[in-house]
Order: structure tokens, then sequence, then C-alpha cells
């Protein structure tokens, strides 16, 4: 039998799931090997170094760099309060007198005799790192992070944007061509993650941020609605870290396309339980997918066999992921050896499709994607 391989997107009902926690730099471990932890719980915390700010206390006193030492009312290492005065001049008489005020709280990390300025930093920023789903620590790395391992649902999107966010699963859309409306979102839906179908809009989106929904999961959205609601056009850099107060994830593209039906349904049934979504995407070298994470309740023995991943053959479900088929969704008819010639001249392999319509047509290999399912 012909096979092929090509890039992979999971919707996988059942699977051992696990998520590397780091810290972005050395700190605490909270948690030990083999405990149950939820998404919630902080399992790592570090300090990151508050931001440095400097003070030329030699020009606010008129005095030469090499003598702020004497007027310096505190040392190196001691903390400060914002407005508070750190040097002053003895004046005349005690009258007229130059002084430095602190133009932050924090600390006096050094004095240079040089330069004449006065380093202040201000107080080091907390990190704590949640554990992201609920699972059981399977190893912990001293003062970097730990690995954590949960069995569930997994799903891969195409496109996201958002960070960590985790709450219960709602099904808002009855079927996977209709589109997510703000009118659909009611309050009673805050703080969970909502199931649209087709398209999800600019107002249904601001909507849900309103009423302080944690992430929507949809088949499409339009690029003006995502440019209108991130204030810029969205280059190639990783996705992620946008402070929308909520968190996307986009199943199937750009427009008004239908979520999968594997994917939709796949949802509905996990409807209600706790799951855990990130929007962070990365399109070119080291790809980066947006992924809905659902840990199951109780643990079912996985007794399928783990194909090599992005592996094709007939029968394999596919998403074209170019124009001018893009987004279709179909089933792998056949897979020819010999390279076949495209109008650009040039020869590559390529791959017979049935989409979902019917519509049987030839594509390169390269133009589609797996859609890997157990």
């Amino acid at each position: 039998m012909a096979h092929a391989y090509t890039p992979g997107l999971k919707v996988t009902e059942g699977m051992t799931i696990e998520k590397n926690r780091r810290l972005p730099l050395e700190g605490e471990v909270l948690v030990e090997t083999g405990a149950t932890v939820k998404a919630e719980d902080i399992v790592a915390k570090a300090d990151l170094p508050g931001n440095v700010q400097l003070l030329n206390v030699a020009n606010l006193l008129s005095v030469p760099p090499e003598e702020i030492a004497e007027y310096m009312l505190k040392p190196e290492g001691e903390t400060v309060s914002e407005e508070e005065i750190i040097a002053t001049t003895k004046g005349l008489f005690g009258l007229f007198k130059s002084q430095a005020r602190s133009p932050i709280a924090g600390t006096i990390e050094s004095i240079s005799d040089v330069t004449g300025q006065v380093i202040l930093r201000e107080p080091p920023i907390p990190v704590e790192l949640k554990a992201y789903t609920d699972g059981t620590i399977t190893e912990t790395i001293p003062n970097e992070g730990v690995t954590v391992e949960t069995y569930g649902t997994y799903i891969q999107g195409i496109f996201g944007v958002g960070g960590e966010t985790v709450g219960n699963l709602i099904m808002v859309a009855n079927a996977p061509s209709e589109e997510l409306t703000a009118e659909q979102i009611q309050p009673e839906h805050k703080e969970n993650i909502l199931v649209g179908g087709a398209l999800v809009a600019t107002d249904a989106i601001q909507k849900a941020i309103e009423l302080g929904v944690h992430g929507i999961i949809a088949g499409g959205i339009d690029d003006a609605d995502l440019r209108q609601l991130l204030g810029y056009e969205l280059g190639v850099a990783i996705t992620g870290s946008e402070e929308l107060g909520i968190t996307l994830v986009i199943t199937e593209g750009f427009g008004s396309i239908a979520m999968a039906e594997r994917t939709f349904a796949l949802l509905k049934e996990r409807e209600g339980m706790k799951t855990s979504i990130n929007g962070a995407t990365q399109i070119r070298a080291g790809v980066v997918r947006p992924e809905i994470v659902i840990p199951l309740v109780t643990e079912t023995e996985n007794t399928d066999i783990d194909a090599p991943a992005g592996m094709l053959e007939v029968g394999s479900p596919v998403r074209v992921i170019r124009e001018p088929h893009f987004g279709k969704l179909g089933r792998v008819t056949e897979l020819p050896i010999e390279l076949q010639k495209l109008e650009t001249e040039a020869e590559v392999r390529v791959l017979q499709v049935e989409f979902e319509d019917g519509e049987k047509t030839t594509l390169p290999r390269a133009n589609v994607e797996a859609i890997e399912e157990r």
C-alpha cells in the first residue's frame, strides 16, 4: 500500500498528553513527582528582576561625581520608597539644600562615583507557572519546571490568538455550519469556553470579552475582523501573547468555513467538561499549533497503535491548506508514485482526494495536511 508523509493536524478522541511547563528563569518548583494537580494549580514560581532606572544624583545636587557617596542618605542594597529623599547637600546654614528623590519604589542597586549616577531597581515581578491541565506530575526539573501528564481528548487548530486559559466547554452552535452570533452569548457563559460553528465575528468576540468568557472555538474568522480585533495587521510572528481578555482557537481557517464534522461531534461529546485551550500559533519554522485539551475523568486505556505522525495512505482524512480549495476536507483516494508536472512546470508528487461533497481532484501533496484520527 502506498504511503506518504505530510504535516498533520491532530483530532484525537483519547490519547496520553504530556505538557512541559518551564519557567522563563530559574525559580522554585512547588510540586513533587507523582502529585495530582488541577489546571489552576501553581506548580512553579520565580521572580523576574524589576526594571532599572538611572538617577543622575551628581547633576541634581550640582556636585562632582566622585563626591556623591558623602551626600547619599542610603547605601547600596537599601530599599527606598517613591519620592523618598536619597541624597542631599548640607546647604548654607541649613538652607538652600539640593535634594535627589527616588522616582520609584525599589532598591538602590549601585552608586557610581565615576558617572555620578545611582541605579535604582523596581521590585521583582512574580511569575507563577500553572499546571494548565488537570493531570499528574511525571517529572520535575529542579528550579526549572515540571512535566504534566494527562489522558484526554486533544485537538489542534489552524490558527489562534491569546494565551492559555481554562473553562467548561459549552456548545453554542447547533451545527458545524452555524455562525456564532453575539445574541447567542449570554451572561451565564462567563468563565466558560464556547464552541461556535462556521464563523465568529468581531461583535460576538467583543460581547464575549465584556461578559468574561474565557475562550471561543470556531471554524473560521475573517481576516478583517481579526485585524479590527487586534488593532494591527498580524505578521508572521508567533501569537499567544495578545492581551485581549479572551483566547480564540480557529479550527479550519480564514473566512466562513464550517467546522469539520468530526471535530464538532467530538466537542459536542465533551460538552460540560473542563477544557484547557491555548491560542499560540507559529506558521513558519518551528510550527506551533493552537490546541484544545480535554482531560477525561475516567482514564480509558488507549489500545490504538500509534502511527507515525503525518502518514498518509488511501482513506486518510486531509485538509487542503492552499487555494483554490483552501479549507476543504476530504479523503485520499489515490497516491500516485510518479511525479506529475504542474502548470508552473515544476514536477511534484501528488495525491487524489475526494471532498465531502463528492468532488474529486488531484493536488500536490504539499497542499494538504493530514488530520490524525484515533
